[in-house]
Parts: structure tokens; C-alpha cells; sequence
């Protein structure tokens, strides 16, 4: 039970910490609302949980062979969330409710999950304190207790949106919370160039 114990510990602080997939999280409940924000905190949650399922499985082995991969996916990740920093930086500010605009999907959370060093950061620390001898129960067992932890964790990042929603019911307001959101994402993403 005390292991238990400490890989919800570990999930929760790994993902209720701000971070990219928890900014976008924010800033969708603020602009399309709590419901239609749930396809990105299931793709984010759902994602992240393959990623560390397979990285618990053997893709850290494969990291550790070609290192440069990482790297790469480092890279991308930074010009992904610094692609995401410019559109909300660019978005009109409208609340859109009913017209084409659309919350983040599932396979965005998902890919954004993929894309963000900090999920892999997460991944390589949690896999290395809890299943270093690789046993397959032990990733199970931790896959599910992230499942719950990420997807609650997410989900409230969304309904912190949401609740804001009522104070940014004007464009301008909107315009202002996304160029912060925007600055947020940018930073986070220069920031984990550099770690």
C-alpha cells in the first residue's frame, strides 16, 4: 500500500504542475468551456499513459542507444509548444461556443503529450524510482494509478478555465488571457530547451 501511496504522490506533483498540456488545459476551459475541453484532458491523460507504459517496457533502452533521439524529440516538442505559445498569442479572443472553432481534440492532447520533454522527464524519473528492475506488473500497476492521478489532474487545470470563463466573457479580457497563456507556453517551452 505505502507503494502505492508514493506513485500517486509522484503522479499527482508530476501532473498538477504547470506545464504545457496544464496551460493549454487552462486556456481551452476558459474559451470552449469545461465539456468540450474533456477530448483534450482524455488525450493528454491517455497519451501520457502510453508513453509511460512503453517507456517502462523498454523505450528507455532504446533512448539509451540512440541518445540523439531524445534530442530530437526535445526539439520538436519546443517548436510544438512554441507553435501552440503563437496561436493562442494570435486568437481573436471570442468565446466560441457554437461556431468553428474548436477545443483541443483527443489526438491533440495525446501528440502534445508525445511532444512535451516534461511528460518524458516524468516518465524516465517515475519508471527509474519505481520499476528499475523492469517488472511488468510494477508498470501496470503504476500506468494505472498515473491514469486516474493525470486525467483528475488535468481535468482540474480545465475546470480552473472554466471558472474563469465568467470573468473573461468580453474579447478583450479573452485576447489578454490567451497573450498570458501564450507567454506562459513560450516560456515553459524555452525553458525546458535548456534543461
Amino acid at each position: 500500500m505505502s507503494l502505492m501511496m508514493s506513485m500517486a504522490a509522484f503522479a499527482l506533483v508530476a501532473s498538477i504542475t504547470p506545464g504545457p498540456v496544464n496551460i493549454v488545459a487552462l486556456s481551452s476551459g476558459a474559451q470552449f468551456g469545461f465539456r468540450a475541453s474533456q477530448r483534450h484532458v482524455a488525450g493528454a491523460t491517455l497519451g501520457f499513459v502510453l508513453l509511460l507504459v512503453l517507456m517502462g517496457l523498454g523505450l528507455h533502452e532504446v533512448l539509451k542507444l540512440w541518445p540523439s533521439l531524445t534530442r530530437v524529440v526535445q526539439l520538436a516538442g519546443v517548436a510544438f509548444l512554441l507553435f501552440m505559445a503563437w496561436k493562442l498569442a494570435s486568437d481573436d479572443g471570442q468565446l466560441h461556443a457554437k461556431d468553428s472553432a474548436r477545443a483541443p481534440s483527443m489526438l491533440y492532447g495525446a501528440v502534445m503529450q508525445w511532444l512535451n520533454p516534461k511528460a518524458w522527464l516524468a516518465c524516465v524519473a517515475g519508471m527509474g524510482a519505481f520499476v528499475a528492475d523492469g517488472e511488468a506488473w510494477l508498470v501496470w500497476q503504476f500506468a494505472a494509478v498515473y491514469l486516474v492521478i493525470c486525467y483528475l489532474s488535468v481535468g482540474c487545470w480545465v475546470y480552473a478555465g472554466t471558472f474563469l470563463r465568467g470573468y473573461l466573457s468580453n474579447a478583450a479580457g479573452m485576447r489578454w488571457f490567451n497573450r498570458s497563456m501564450a507567454l506562459l507556453l513560450a516560456v515553459s517551452a524555452i525553458y525546458l530547451l535548456f534543461t
